[in-house]
């Protein structure tokens, strides 16, 4: 019998469409409706913050690595960001240009710590981020800074029931989708993530891929930073804490379909568990529901989602670099024939170090 092949992806808008559907039902048993624009509104500004956090973290997570240093990072944009503008328009371009700076040079610091100094990027990230509590603690007892109405409208402001910013996240995983689909970084960064070690010997360089994926994740970050500050109207050092979003990025991203053990996913599917989480946050504020019970179910949604994962038929194609590639099968190829590639780059290179040489 012909077993069912589906893609991970199909399988989160599967489970997103399954979401609305029984959304839209409780809703509807107390009296609103699901599909009114100020509902669709509500959800989809929901989705910008948390969507901007995920589609770094899939970066990271596609390389292998995590980031746990966003949260700090976002408070850290916020703050940053409200006392460069002071409460100045004219002060705007600069201050956003300095808030992405300060993210970028702490990504590549995550980065150089996981690819040069070999620290697992749990514990890397981790520790960035506790050096970073530590700064916004000593130097910040509460909300600091202004922002100018002119930058709050990036958070007030809508094409019809879509907001500005829901548009922007959309457009930047779009880009990002461009990024890992189109590009020698992406396809590079797929293979890092898949095998480092096969990717280095088919000629990769593995260490500028996930330096390139820390440093664009601390960006989004910041841009995420950028929001919540447009929104507050201040800078805060605990709202990225409290938010939770380094931990719901990561299960935004393996919702999403995304490997956690690197080498295999889509920004898309990380859109869709984005989304699988505004829905259930709506419905259940909605109904009134214990905002305690929102972990419960998040937890019980994660659990069948992989579940549903790890009992799929995978599309078993031959090995290759791209969204495609899967760690399952292929690998054994790959390391099969790893020693001939080396073989075959030291006869073109005898500079090239081959297989079981002293490195």
């Amino acid at each position: 019998m012909k077993r069912l092949r589906l893609d991970s992806t199909v399988i989160v808008l599967g489970i997103l469409l399954l979401t609305i559907a029984v959304g839209a039902v409780l809703v509807a048993t107390v009296g609103r409706s699901f599909f009114s624009p100020g509902n669709i509104r509500d959800i989809l500004t929901g989705m910008s913050v948390l969507g901007l956090v995920a589609i770094g973290q899939t970066l990271v997570v596609l390389g292998a690595s995590l980031d746990l240093s966003v949260t700090y990072v976002m408070s850290l944009s916020s703050l940053l960001a409200a006392t460069t503008m002071a409460g100045d328009p004219a002060n705007i371009p600069w201050a956003v240009t300095f808030t992405l700076l300060v993210c970028a040079a702490i990504g590549l610091a995550n980065g150089l710590i996981v690819t040069v100094l070999k620290v697992n990027g749990f514990i890397a990230t981790l520790g960035v981020g506790l050096i970073l509590q530590g700064v916004l603690n000593t130097n910040f007892q509460g909300s600091a800074g202004s922002v100018p109405w002119d930058f709050q409208l990036l958070g007030a402001t809508g094409v019809g029931p879509v907001p500005i910013s829901t548009l922007i996240m959309l457009a930047l995983a779009a880009l990002v989708w461009f990024l890992l689909g189109r590009t020698r970084t992406g396809a590079h960064l797929f293979a890092v993530g898949g095998d480092p070690e096969v990717a280095r010997l088919s000629g990769v360089r593995t260490r500028p891929p996930l330096i390139a994926a820390h440093v664009m994740c601390s960006v989004f970050a910041g841009l995420a930073g950028l929001l919540l500050a447009s929104r507050l109207g201040v800078g805060s050092p605990t709202v990225g804490q409290q938010g939770g979003y380094a931990l719901l990025s990561i299960a935004a991203v393996v919702l999403g379909g995304t490997l956690l053990l690197g080498g295999r996913g889509s920004i898309w599917g990380t859109i869709a568990g984005v989304a699988i989480f505004a829905v259930l946050d709506n419905v259940m504020s909605v109904m009134q529901v214990n905002p305690f019970l929102k972990d419960v179910v998040r937890g019980i949604v994660i659990v069948a989602a992989v579940a549903v994962y790890s009992r799929r038929a995978i599309v078993r194609r031959r090995s290759r670099f791209g969204p495609g590639g899967t760690r399952t099968g292929e690998d054994a190829a790959a390391r099969a024939a790893a020693p001939a590639m080396a073989a075959a780059s030291a006869a073109l290179d005898p500079g090239t170090p081959a297989e079981g040489a002293s490195r």
